[in-house]
């Protein structure tokens, strides 16, 4: 039975549609670029996000301001840097207790500008308050990281800051949607549908995943951080933003459905992600919605 997915509006989100995947490593799942943990440092402007998943409302993101910065104090374009992450609670105190949410205690969602690059990835907790990674970003320029997690006792809530990173800035790309949902990725045909494409309706978004030198449908998806697969959505400004988890996580393809509502008209991103003998692929595609 579909479960009607309650997301609530908690602030400053952005989502975008990638246009290009990369080939991940373990937690690191990039899209648009070399596939490397990312992050940045700069002048924080603290955002909330909206989170779809299975009926679970969010607690109110303005209890929580995350903070991120560098060991070198500042990001550059293609090095790897150590990113270090803290989120603090209404009073200041820093957050030391969380629950799993798919298997980790914090999502890290990266993303360009232009939303040309999209880096799915998990930081490593030291049970102090903070989290870390070692990262690399594929060039200059603003780039918004969203953190997703669940504070012990809690709700699901996102954060997002915008950050610089020193460095040539590539190009921005244009964000426009796809004349055709149907894309090739690491040997696969991804088709996506959508029940609607009307702002506030419940939307099923549904991904059938074919091998395309069979053109057989794949029907031994694996578990991808406990589910089939998880997806992202993000609008063309990077404003709003939604995590979706499927409608049946024990299923194994070739189709996989996903429930969601777009909050306002306008362009979206949205990244699947999916794995596959071992290997996590990511497919991208925009949409407009009226």
């Amino acid at each position: 039975m579909k479960r009607k997915m309650i997301l609530i509006l908690t602030g400053v989100l952005a989502f975008g549609v990638l246009s290009a995947c990369g080939t991940p490593n373990e937690d690191a799942h990039s899209s648009g670029g070399t596939n490397q943990n990312q992050e940045n440092s700069a002048a924080p402007s603290t955002g909330h996000g909206e989170h779809g998943g299975h009926g679970a409302s969010e607690q109110p993101a303005d209890n929580y301001k995350p903070s991120f910065s560098f060991a070198s104090g500042t990001a550059k374009a293609n090095e790897k840097s150590k990113l270090d992450i803290q989120i603090a609670d209404s009073k200041g105190n820093v957050v030391n207790d969380y629950e799993l949410s798919h298997e980790k205690l914090l999502h890290l969602i990266v993303v360009n500008h232009d939303l040309s690059y999209f880096n799915h990835i998990h930081p490593e907790f030291d049970g102090n308050g903070n989290f870390s990674i070692d990262t690399s970003f594929p060039g200059g320029g603003d780039y918004k990281l969203f953190v997703d997690f669940v504070p012990k006792g809690g709700s699901s809530t996102t954060l997002s800051e915008w950050v610089k990173v020193e460095g040539e800035e590539k190009a921005h790309e244009a964000i426009n949607a796809d004349e055709k949902l149907v894309k090739v990725v690491d040997g696969k045909e991804v088709e996506l549908t959508l029940s609607s494409t009307k702002a506030q309706d419940e939307v099923t978004l549904t991904f059938n995943i074919a091998d395309v030198q069979t053109n057989k449908g794949i029907s031994n998806l694996e578990q991808y951080l406990g589910a089939v697969g998880h997806v992202v959505v993000l609008s063309d400004d990077a404003e709003k933003y939604l995590h979706v988890h499927p409608l049946d996580e024990k299923s194994t393809g070739p189709k996989a459905e996903f429930m969601t509502s777009f909050p306002k008209s306008g362009t979206y991103k949205i990244w699947g992600q999916f794995q596959h003998q071992g290997k996590v692929f990511t497919v991208p595609f925009v949409v407009d919605i009226k």
